[in-house]
């Protein structure tokens, strides 16, 4: 599954605004909580990909776009045992949560971007999750061309219904929070690294 984020670009000859984003620098991480009566005998979720491809556009109508592949979806969860963290792995990406198999990408399309200050943004767009779209709210910050952010929702939001086991006495919350460390590169290191323009922008988003 891929997770895409789009920051929309103003005229083409403004790409020297225009970034790439870093797939060997970025990542993105989601953070599951636990909840129910028993939920002291249960286990939040940590899981990271890296960003498969994306860009950022700083000029005057500023924009993102990224994506990330759900096969590349990995739990971390260290408190749990190998053989407990490839079940958790396995329900992931199986057809009660993700269901990557059905859905591989996930996509965001900023559609606005507000400034808070001078590196500090927030960014409202569309979210393409489990085949179905929603809005989101991301508050992101910059520091020598690397992003950070975080957005909240619900799963349910995106026709994903909680896990619960133990007759619902142990469960995972419906809201998650999805965390963004993301590291541009101008497009000509990008090329030149690539040999060829990277598929990406609002153009290829198709």
């Amino acid at each position: 599954m891929t997770i895409l984020v789009t920051i929309l670009v103003t005229p083409t000859n403004l790409r020297a605004q225009r970034r790439t984003i870093d797939n060997q620098r970025s990542t993105i991480v989601i953070r599951v909580y636990k909840s129910g009566i028993f939920s002291v005998f249960a286990h939040n979720h940590e899981v990271r990909a890296s960003i498969a491809r994306g860009e950022v556009d700083d000029s005057v109508k500023p924009s993102v776009e990224f994506w990330v592949d759900a096969d590349s979806l990995r739990v971390l969860d260290r408190d749990l045992s190998a053989k407990d963290r490839a079940e958790v792995q396995r329900t992931m990406e199986g057809p009660e949560v993700l269901d990557i198999g059905q859905f591989p990408e996930i996509h965001f399309r900023s559609t606005a971007v507000e400034k808070e200050s001078a590196n500090r943004w927030t960014v409202r767009g569309d979210l393409n999750l489990h085949g179905q779209s929603g809005p989101v709210v991301v508050h992101a910050s910059e520091t020598d061309g690397r992003y950070v952010g975080s957005a909240i929702l619900n799963q349910r939001d995106f026709g994903i219904t909680p896990i619960t086991i133990a007759g619902g006495t142990v469960r995972v919350k419906d809201l998650v929070k999805i965390e963004f460390d993301v590291a541009t590169m101008p497009y000509e290191a990008a090329e030149k690294s690539l040999g060829a323009p990277p598929g990406c922008g609002s153009d290829s988003a198709q």
